[in-house]
């Protein structure tokens, strides 16, 4: 009865102990990739053949997700500032919160859940295939090969699949709040210039960039380091996911609030 109150109390320590571990042994693997990156660009058919897979696989459900989160989010809008008459605001505000916020966010999302997941289980199932074992034993560092495109091939994905989230979104909000809600279109469109920013528009770009590079290097850490079979690479695509998705929620919170400060 002792050692099992023992071990409910000590098991939160010593799994807070294993995730710092494995925190620690990531930043330790990503530290040494710095190193490769310059080299994968001699493998640039590589990059592209994973920018293709990468971005251009996600099109359609990040398509699919920014007409309706366009649609849905200049209705809710609508529904507050018909209140106080402000319906012009509708526009700029979908622009506001489209290219700051929810684009990069929801980009990233739909990326993780289309991409990263298969980047994780593609990778896992050559590590415990032993693929990847034989990469290393032909002379070829798998590293090099297998991690770097990846992770350039997703820095430059996102933010474009960001820039189209943008105009699809903020495109479905117009029609919708111009043909159905009836809001002036000259008047939404007049507020939407005289208040619209690029720096609102690079500022989910650099986000992308950032998202971009944090999900790839997690799903593919984790994918290359998998083990158990094909339970492990179950496992495995199970974790990338989830900390990736945990992760950006993270980062978006200190990347807004880096750039409140620099009033951006």
């Amino acid at each position: 009865m002792v050692e099992t109150l023992l071990g409910y109390i000590g098991r939160p320590f010593v799994r807070f102990y294993e995730t710092i571990e494995q925190f620690g042994l990531f930043i330790l693997f990503q530290m040494k990739l710095f190193q490769l990156y310059h080299l994968a660009f001699r493998r640039y058919k590589i990059v592209l053949t994973q920018i293709d897979v990468i971005g251009m696989g996600c099109m359609g459900v990040i398509t699919l997700t920014a007409l309706f989160t366009g649609m849905v989010l200049a209705i809710q809008l609508y529904n507050g500032f018909h209140q106080f008459g402000a319906e012009s605001f509708v526009g700029y505000t979908v622009f506001f919160s489209i290219t700051r916020e929810l684009g990069p966010v929801f980009a990233s999302l739909m990326l993780i859940s289309r991409s990263i997941s298969a980047m994780a289980a593609e990778l896992g199932t050559m590590r415990v295939s032993e693929q990847i074992d034989a990469i290393d034993i032909l002379g070829v560092n798998s590293k090099e090969y297998l991690i770097t495109p990846r992770i350039i091939a997703t820095v430059i994905s996102l933010p474009l699949l960001v820039i189209w989230f943008d105009f699809v979104a903020i495109g479905s909000a117009y029609f919708i709040s111009t043909q159905v809600l009836g809001i002036n279109p000259i008047a939404y469109q007049e507020t939407l210039l005289r208040l619209g920013d690029f720096d609102d528009i690079m500022t989910g770009v650099i986000k992308a960039a950032v998202f971009g590079f944090i999900v790839s290097s997690i799903g593919s850490y984790i994918g290359y380091h998998t083990s158990g079979g094909a339970r492990g690479v179950g496992q495995s695509t199970i974790y990338a996911v989830v900390y990736s998705a945990v992760s950006i929620f993270i980062a978006n919170y200190f990347i807004s609030a880096l750039f409140l400060y620099l009033d951006w």
